[in-house]
């Protein structure tokens, strides 16, 4: 073989072989996000979703690719949203409102599910149990439900007088408006209280919301927890000023925009679990093998509000919050 020959062959060969072996190497994994609101709503949550990955060995961009999908409040648009996730052959799919958990449990049986809910996923019929979810998935729940009754606690120390509460409620996402509606229900009769609910799932909703509860005379307010709901803490926090009506908001953010008081999970620990989790299946983990978590529970007071609604806190209840904004 002749010398020029022999450059040529070596040369091609090292032309090659970088091409070659960037062709054997595997795929990166994708994610599928399933969101019920609009991603501008969800700058915190998104960081917090990505630090859980990151501590499961995950970075978008560098070693996992993600793919969003948002319904922008139409839950109705949902079940497309998630079926064409699943067209997009996701390694996982992240599934963040009870809305949107089940349009990609109906979706799909095979990819595995991570996600965070509010109602009781065993008492839905979604998992088998707790410990032992089955199935391909897993989650958290934030405890949604099972805090109803204690905002209720919390409502009736604070005013005392007010025996007609009204429950703010999303028709929109039945399987959680149904469950609250009933244990606040029966909490209500405990406390000798009656619950008014009322329905909003667009923004002029939410409007004749607050004057049904002004024309009901209603004493006080427990807002649910909703994607909707949870996307607006400014005009909520806003309507209750303008009307007086001391409220209870299933999140900080609520009393943080100048809501009165709010007691629930913590949001960033709770998406933080839901990209741990999901980094955990992107390694190699079964759904059906985690357990669901429970994230914590925080009480925040806002003792700017109180003050301009003529509210003092007693001093048993200053003593239990986690928080306290002066």
């Amino acid at each position: 073989m002749r010398r020029r020959d022999f450059i040529k062959i070596i040369a091609g060969s090292a032309i090659a072989w970088p091409l070659a072996a960037r062709a054997q190497q595997p795929a990166m994994p994708m994610v599928g996000f399933l969101g019920g609101e609009s991603p501008d709503l969800f700058a915190g949550r998104l960081r917090a979703f990505r630090q859980g990955l990151d501590e499961a060995g995950f970075v978008e961009s560098r070693n996992v690719a993600i793919e969003y999908r948002w319904a922008r409040g139409e839950y109705d648009r949902l079940p497309v949203l998630a079926a064409d996730l699943v067209r997009q052959s996701v390694t996982v799919m992240v599934a963040t409102t009870t809305p949107a958990l089940l349009a990609a449990k109906a979706a799909t049986m095979t990819i595995p599910i991570v996600f965070l809910t509010g109602s009781d996923p065993v008492g839905a019929g979604l998992v088998a149990s707790l410990n032992r979810p089955g199935g391909n998935m897993t989650g958290v729940s934030n405890l949604t439900v099972e805090t109803g009754a204690k905002q209720m606690e919390l409502l009736h120390e604070l005013v005392p007088a007010a025996t007609l509460i009204a429950l703010l409620v999303n028709p929109a996402n039945p399987v959680l408006a149904d469950t609250l509606s009933r244990d606040l229900q029966t909490a209500a009769r405990a406390m000798r209280q009656q619950i008014l609910v009322v329905s909003a799932s667009t923004e002029s909703d939410v409007d004749a919301a607050f004057a049904t509860l002004v024309e009901q005379k209603v004493g006080a307010l427990v807002v649910g927890n909703d994607p909707f709901f949870n996307a607006r803490p400014n005009q909520l926090v806003a309507l209750a000023a303008r009307h007086a009506v001391p409220a209870i908001y299933p999140y900080r953010e609520f009393a943080a925009a100048g809501g009165l008081m709010s007691y629930g999970s913590n949001l960033a620990d709770t998406y933080r679990l839901v990209g741990v989790y999901t980094g955990r299946i992107l390694n190699g983990e079964k759904p059906a093998n985690l357990p669901i978590q429970q994230t914590k529970v925080e009480f925040v007071i806002n003792l700017r509000t109180a003050k301009a609604l003529g509210l003092t806190f007693p001093i048993t209840l200053l003593g239990r919050a986690d928080e306290v904004i002066e």
